[in-house]
């Protein structure tokens, strides 16, 4: 498998537009995630299917977050996206996140070339708020039924505070 980190960088930030590898399709209770010592997918663990991941889950490329993995995203889509994909993404948000302690942010995007929703989704306010919700719940409940571990949804950030989480997670990759 090609390596994400090589070839794609994190794209056109501050144009709004960035790429982004899925790791996880919606609806998936399977924790995949990119091992990039051996430049491929791993399956992690499998989750209680009751924490299938409300959307596609992925990663930006060429950048790493506080918690030394790549700056995670959550894509929003209408059906699930295959893992080992990339596309080209909008930022529309981001949901600032804490796991165990440690800062684990999720940038929110949709397709750029969503043409089926005619590109509505422009912003976090655009999104149903049942789906809002849902993200929120899941976030701070799939480790419920594990013996160790909290996390916490801390607030909901706008595109900008996107754009400069995902530009802290660039220069933490270049150091």
């Amino acid at each position: 498998m090609a390596d994400f980190n090589q070839i794609l960088d994190a794209g056109d930030v501050d144009g709004g537009i960035i790429n982004v590898v899925v790791e996880i399709p919606a609806g998936s209770n399977h924790k995949i995630e990119w091992d990039r010592k051996l430049g491929a997918m791993k399956l992690d663990r499998v989750e209680p299917i009751i924490f299938a991941k409300p959307t596609n889950y992925g990663f930006i490329p060429q950048t790493l977050d506080e918690d030394g993995d790549e700056l995670d995203a959550l894509i929003v889509t209408d059906q699930p996206l295959s893992t080992g994909i990339f596309l080209e993404a909008r930022i529309i948000g981001v949901m600032k996140f804490v796991d165990d302690g440690e800062v684990d942010d999720k940038v929110i995007v949709v397709p750029a070339d969503d043409r089926n929703n005619g590109n509505a989704i422009k912003t976090l306010a655009d999104l149903p708020t049942q789906l809002i919700k849902q993200i929120e719940f899941h976030f701070n409940h799939y480790k419920d039924l594990k013996k160790a571990g909290t996390t916490q949804v801390t607030h909901w950030g706008d595109i900008e505070e996107a754009k400069k989480v995902i530009r802290e997670s660039q220069q933490r990759w270049q150091q």
